[in-house]
């Protein structure tokens, strides 16, 4: 939601006025697909990572105002939580040595705004949901001094009507109420973005769809809340839950949540964000003065502002992305499965593995999501969730006996989508070298059944043993999570437990 959002009351009349330009903004978004207005395809992919502010304590920070004044850099921008701060890297072709030029960038970037933070009692820390985070942390006060965040959460907690209530059960309950949007920004993650033509882009949107579970199986890295262990990805259930402006009432009745996995495989973009507007009810009516159908009588493009806005505030898990660059309109499939973390390395190496299986999965002749029910792909989602590298999985059968089993994620990594992972890169024209570099952290990682929630999890255990209370535990576990980030070495090289002193 990168728009420029002023404050404000709204009556009636803008959202009538809203609704009504939406539907332009969609028949606008149909004629430039018809009349194949879009950009060729030029394999871009681009990355943001959502980063926490804690200090050497281990605690959260409430300073990004201060410590982005400090980094004044445009790669660096405010999220919704005081303790939130958010990298841009630039869009990159996917091809050569790129991963290796990615990996370096952002080590430089975040060395840099690490040492910055310090000079404010903070640093950078790269993970799921910080452990330390306390329900006092997440209020509405500490939210980011940015209007947009103010009138999102006016509009969303207005919507609701009464306070958003969490509760998530796992190896441990959470049960908790807010006033605001704020435990939203508990959640930071990792979006993936990848330039498509319209041609592709519900083969991409469907593959990326299918492997969202072995993402979140392979990535996890969000285990505690508020001092609970919950699932080993909690930013999903949390995140639907924050934003849910469903009283229990429409929940009953079905109303579709605004964080929202799907419930269809897809033909055409235009199919996802016809939903935007069939299901989901403007939160931000904030009208532009551009006439997007006059815009394209005239021969222009239209920015489809609306439209946009709009699209910013459904939660998709890949959601679709219209957006222009240099007067070209063009899509993108931007993937928010990923926690941060734990390392660059760690970042790179999902990013290696998502898109070489993208591209692979959706070259493929028979593909996997004519083969795989959705229903299948939702509950694999929430196994994942629930269960991270010991998850298992619904996946279609080999050979053309048809139907689903269940296997072990890590087997169905290793045995069938690495090699699917590292042809997709091969059609990238990436250097082996990168390829066998960033899916061996991958494959490593399966093989030991490890990552970066299995790591926070054994760690604070070990913790516990050593006769520390709860939240003694969780500090100790989030300082050592951050030497071993700083460090650098890939998660499934980290020793459990703490150094002997």
């Amino acid at each position: 939601m990168g728009e420029k959002v002023v404050a404000g009351a709204f009556d009636l009349s803008d959202r009538q006025a809203y609704r009504k330009k939406l539907s332009q903004c969609l028949e606008g978004l149909e004629r430039l697909l018809s009349e194949e207005r879009f950009d060729r395809p030029r394999n871009l992919m681009g990355l943001e990572i959502e980063l926490n502010l804690a200090g050497s304590d281990g605690m959260p920070r409430m300073r990004n105002a201060e410590v982005l004044q400090r980094i004044a850099s445009r790669d660096f921008q405010t999220e919704l939580g005081m303790f939130n701060l958010e990298v841009n890297i630039l869009p990159h072709r996917l091809s050569g040595r790129v991963f290796d030029q990615l990996a370096e960038e952002l080590r430089t970037g975040l060395a840099y705004a690490h040492r910055k933070a310090a000079e404010v009692d903070a640093g950078i820390m790269m993970i799921g949901i910080l452990p330390t985070l306390g329900r006092h942390d997440v209020v509405s006060a500490n939210l980011s001094d940015v209007d947009r965040y103010t009138l999102l959460n006016d509009q969303m907690a207005a919507a609701r009507g009464e306070d958003f209530a969490l509760d998530i059960e796992g190896v441990e309950r959470l049960v908790a109420t807010s006033a605001s949007i704020a435990p939203e920004s508990a959640c930071t993650s990792v979006q993936l973005h990848l330039q498509v033509t319209p041609a592709r882009f519900a083969d991409v949107w469907n593959a990326a769809q299918a492997i969202a579970s072995v993402q979140i199986a392979l990535g996890a890295n969000a285990p505690f809340l508020f001092g609970k262990e919950l699932w080993r990805e909690s930013r999903p259930p949390l995140f639907l839950q924050a934003t849910d402006v469903r009283p229990p009432e429409l929940t009953n009745q079905g109303v579709r949540p605004r964080t929202w996995f799907g419930e269809r495989w897809i033909s055409s973009a235009h199919e996802l964000f016809e939903e935007n507007l069939r299901y989901f009810p403007p939160l931000l009516p904030i009208c532009d003065d551009e006439e997007p159908l006059r815009v394209l009588d005239e021969g222009g493009v239209p920015t489809l502002a609306e439209l946009v806005l709009h699209n910013g505030t459904v939660y998709r898990w890949n959601r679709p992305v219209y957006g222009l660059a240099d007067g070209i309109p063009h899509l993108r499939v931007e993937n928010r499965v990923l926690p941060a973390g734990p390392t660059v390395t760690d970042v790179i190496a999902n990013a290696a593995f998502y898109y070489g299986l993208v591209r692979a999965l959706a070259d493929e002749p028979r593909p996997v999501w004519t083969r795989l029910p959705f229903e299948a792909a939702a509950e694999n989602f929430d196994a994942a969730c629930r269960h991270g590298i010991d998850a298992e999985l619904l996946w279609p059968r080999p050979g053309r006996s048809g139907g689903v089993a269940k296997v072990p994620a890590v087997q169905l990594v290793r045995d069938e989508l690495l090699p699917l992972a590292a042809a997709g890169l091969d059609a990238w024209n990436i250097e082996p070298v990168d390829r066998d570099r960033y899916l061996g952290v991958i494959e490593e990682r399966c093989r030991l059944r490890v990552n970066g929630a299995s790591w926070q999890v054994d760690t604070y255990h070990r913790a516990l043993e050593a006769g520390l209370e709860r939240e003694a535990a969780l500090a100790a576990t989030t300082r050592r999570y951050g030497e071993l980030m700083q460090a650098g070495e890939p998660v499934h090289t980290w020793p459990v437990g703490f150094p002997a002193p």
